[in-house]
């Protein structure tokens, strides 16, 4: 039984009498007033849970009565019932953040789900939710037994990334806690994947999933060809988890259509020094640094390692036949973006225009480092939610809304993903071994085969060698690396931050989305 209270205002309420009784044996206590002003006095004066509210009345009027009772209470559900059919007043209600709309005649059950709608919805939602994922749970868990290709491994994650959006409006921890096993599971399962199928991709392309190094050329330049007159602009968000793109989806809906929404494989470290570069450049690392010495710093190179996105980028293009007017802009400060995006019409005179926007990637290492940003997004919805409030306000979004208005097409992509990490993996290694806590390059590291995927041979994974005996690892699902010395202190520091470079579904399948303007 339920126990809301509700409030109804309505001049010809004793009309109304079998609603009533009908309402109070299911349960709800009912207030019943025959004018706006007693129910403003009413809502002044008491706790209410929704209000019934009739639109035309003696006196006040129900949309007068609505602005009164919004400003007492903003989050006050309120359910105008009239016998009006007219527009404007439906669009005055709706526009005063009326909670429904109901026509007289009413009957009881149209009254009944308008109550469950408002009052009940969380509930019924998570409810229905938990008892879905419930009966998918054995789908999923069938399938990962299953000895899937690259293709559908990325069918498996958007129903994987589907459920955790789902859930987490759930109130059943039991069911969270199964959904992260499952999780957990899955992603032990795509880890022995990318270490069976990694370097045979990289040496027969023919079998291999869209890349990093592979992007541009299979995915972006038929973007450009079939733009015509269009502008193209191609915005690199870093460190953009698919999660993360399906939450700021919604944002965009209003000014463009999603023409295709698809996941590529990011290559090897799912770091930014590696997979932007290739991606940019339209080669592994190891091919960047015989192509481009002067462009490619090693990971004991001072300096930073993402300087020359422009020139591999400038490169790829030639060797792809291009030959337009195109921009590159990397957007790593608040100043910046809201520079380009006053200076936007300069970008109009291009064919294409690069965007690297760095802020979902600070938003990690801030996590990292400052203790307000873990507390605000401790797991990965508030994650999520924290990315999404950020591109509501962004300039970024500014930009993009004046992308739409130019009728452009629109590429959304990233360089990798990140991953929460909860398990320590014991590493040791001399003092040029990096300090990315997700992969480790470097000689004489001291580690359990058995914990990581390790690549004895740069060359098999196109990797440049610093020495002789140069080697790479890679953490898997949630692992990091931590250095035996101050164990505990770097345990406790960095565990439970979102970390990337090594093997988990979210940083290695990523997001390529292609955008039309409305």
């Amino acid at each position: 039984m339920t126990n809301e209270r509700i409030l109804w205002a309505d001049d010809e309420i004793d009309l109304l009498k079998p609603h009533i009784i009908f309402l109070e044996q299911k349960g709800y206590h009912l207030t019943t007033v025959n004018n706006g002003r007693d129910a403003i006095d009413l809502v002044r004066e008491n706790f209410f849970d929704i209000v019934f509210l009739d639109e035309n009345m003696p006196g006040l009027s129900g949309l007068q009565v609505l602005q009164e009772l919004k400003t007492i209470d903003p989050t006050l559900p309120v359910v105008m019932i009239t016998k009006s059919e007219e527009e404007q007043i439906m669009e005055d209600a709706i526009g005063s953040k009326i909670s429904d709309y109901l026509i007289k005649p009413v009957n009881p059950n149209q009254i009944l789900l308008s109550l469950k709608k408002n009052l009940d919805e969380k509930r019924l939602v998570s409810e229905k939710t938990t008892s879905d994922y419930r009966q998918e749970f054995r789908e999923i868990s069938m399938r990962l037994g299953d000895r899937m290709d690259h293709n559908e491994w990325s069918d498996f994650y958007r129903k994987l990334v589907h459920w955790s959006m789902e859930l987490q409006s759930t109130t059943d921890e039991g069911m969270n806690e199964i959904f992260r096993t499952q999780r957990l599971e899955a992603n032990e399962q795509f880890s022995k994947f990318i270490k069976n199928n990694y370097v045979q991709w990289l040496k027969d392309q023919s079998k291999a999933p869209t890349m990093s190094h592979t992007l541009i050329k299979s995915k972006v330049a038929p973007v450009i060809k079939d733009s015509g007159d269009s502008t193209v602009f191609l915005l690199v968000i870093d460190n953009l988890r698919f999660d993360q793109w399906k939450t700021i989806a919604p944002q965009l809906k209003e000014f463009f259509r999603v023409d295709s929404e698809e996941i590529f494989y990011s290559i090897l470290p799912t770091a930014t020094h590696y997979a932007r570069n290739a991606l940019f450049a339209g080669l592994m690392p190891s091919e960047i640094e015989r192509v481009h010495p002067q462009l490619w710093k090693n990971e004991d190179d001072e300096g930073g390692k993402n300087m020359h996105e422009e020139e591999l980028m400038a490169a790829q293009l030639k060797r792809l036949g291009f030959d337009f007017k195109w921009s590159y802009n990397k957007i790593t400060q608040l100043h910046q973006g809201k520079k380009l995006a006053d200076q936007f019409s300069n970008l109009m005179t291009n064919k294409l225009n690069v965007i690297v926007y760095n802020f979902v990637d600070m938003l990690s290492h801030a996590r990292t480092e400052m203790e307000v940003i873990k507390e605000l997004a401790d797991d990965e919805p508030a994650y999520r939610s924290l990315t999404a409030s950020w591109f509501e306000h962004s300039p970024l979004l500014d930009i993009l809304k004046k992308v739409a208005e130019n009728n452009c097409k629109l590429v959304i992509t990233t360089d990798h993903g990140t991953v929460r990490v909860t398990n320590p993996i014991k590493v040791v290694g001399d003092r040029n071994t990096n300090t990315n806590l997700r992969y480790k390059a470097g000689r004489n590291l001291n580690y359990n085969p058995k914990e990581v995927f390790e690549i004895r041979n740069p060359a098999d994974a196109f990797l440049p060698k610093t020495n002789v005996s140069t080697s790479y690892i890679f953490a898997q699902n949630e692992d990091f690396f931590v250095y035996p010395n101050n164990y505990n202190h770097f345990v406790n520091f960095y565990q439970n931050t979102f970390q990337h470079g090594g093997i988990s579904m979210e940083e290695v399948m990523i997001p390529f989305i292609v955008l039309q303007s409305k």
